[in-house]
């Protein structure tokens, strides 16, 4: 859905660009306007960031591409073969100085020049007025315009904690009945959503050129990274195949924390609880069967595994605030 809208956009992006560039390219005089329009195609793309680099890539290239050629048919007269002359020994040194996106580019003007069968200042002069012309206007309509990412990021945000509030939720039921059943769809979700995040992450970042946060790209890694310690929490808790107290106190800490992974500061409240918990861990008996062992075992992992995450979130997170002293 949301990829579908980024396409119309910039279909029509790249319908204004064309028609500008073909409208001044005749109203400059430049011959044939047509092909100032074809470069505004080229030169749209979907972020800022990417349109200045297409824009810059291309210009380059097709001034090289404009030099080579003048030189090599200067010498070998308008041939035939003389295109596939330039073609070998050009493509080869724009694709080295990594201007491969703009041998297309560069082709449109060589074709031309070849057409027109003279190397003169004043067809260089029109040619390199077309590039302007043409990749001029793409930049202004990718400057003017490219949608916004943020209200969909805010949206993959709420999506996501309520995913892992959802999937902590299932944790404390299975600590509290070992025979509840989950399918762990939850975690395929996270997975998605988290990538989703990172890919729109990327366009917010390559459409912000000024005053850039890194608040997204760090937000996203951090839920990336707390993803990979929930999966090892499962693989713990698939070894606690009995009901236990230390569970059920565990099972407690993470309900609280179903509420906590929805804050956008770190509270420190489970952090708390789950120093405490240690504590009461080490004040009860010790285990007395070889089962009660393994699933005490289990449960003690799985909450070094939380501690872990809560690191990542308490590495990443903005501190709570201190109340002001009176």
């Amino acid at each position: 859905m949301g990829g579908s809208k980024v396409i119309g956009i910039r279909v029509i992006k790249t319908a204004i660009a064309g028609l500008a560039a073909i409208y001044t390219a005749m109203y400059l005089g430049l011959t044939p306007a047509l092909s100032a329009g074809l470069l505004a195609i080229l030169g749209v793309e979907v972020t800022r960031m990417r349109g200045i680099r297409n824009v810059a890539t291309r210009m380059m290239a097709s001034v090289l591409g404009l030099f080579f050629a003048s030189l090599i048919f200067t010498l070998l007269g308008f041939e035939i073969w003389a295109l596939s002359i330039f073609i070998l020994i050009a493509f080869p040194i724009l694709t080295r100085l990594k201007l491969k996106e703009g041998i297309v580019t560069s082709s449109v003007i060589v074709f031309h020049v070849f057409q027109k069968e003279e190397v003169s200042l004043a067809l260089i002069g029109n040619e390199i007025m077309l590039l302007v012309t043409g990749l001029g206007w793409a930049t202004i309509v990718n400057m003017l315009y490219m949608p916004r990412e943020e209200h969909k990021l805010k949206d993959l945000r709420h999506r996501i904690e309520a995913t892992f509030s959802k999937i902590f939720q299932e944790l404390a039921m299975t600590l509290q009945n070992p025979r509840h059943m989950w399918n762990g769809e939850e975690l395929l979700l996270a997975d998605d959503l988290i990538k989703q995040g990172q890919d729109r992450s990327s366009t917010y970042q390559e459409n912000r050129l000024w005053r850039y946060e890194a608040y997204w790209h760090t937000y996203f890694e951090m839920r990336s990274q707390q993803l990979e310690s929930i999966q090892q929490m499962l693989t713990l808790i698939a070894l606690v195949y009995e009901k236990v107290p230390q569970g059920l106190l565990l099972a407690d800490v993470l309900l609280r924390l179903t509420e906590e992974v929805k804050s956008d500061v770190y509270i420190g409240a489970v952090e708390r609880e789950l120093d405490e918990l240690e504590e009461r861990y080490r004040e009860m008996p010790l285990p007395q069967t070889r089962e009660e062992f393994e699933v005490r075992a289990a449960v003690l992992q799985l909450c070094h595994e939380l501690e872990r995450y809560l690191s990542i979130a308490k590495r990443w997170k903005k501190p709570m605030p201190r109340p002001a002293s009176a």
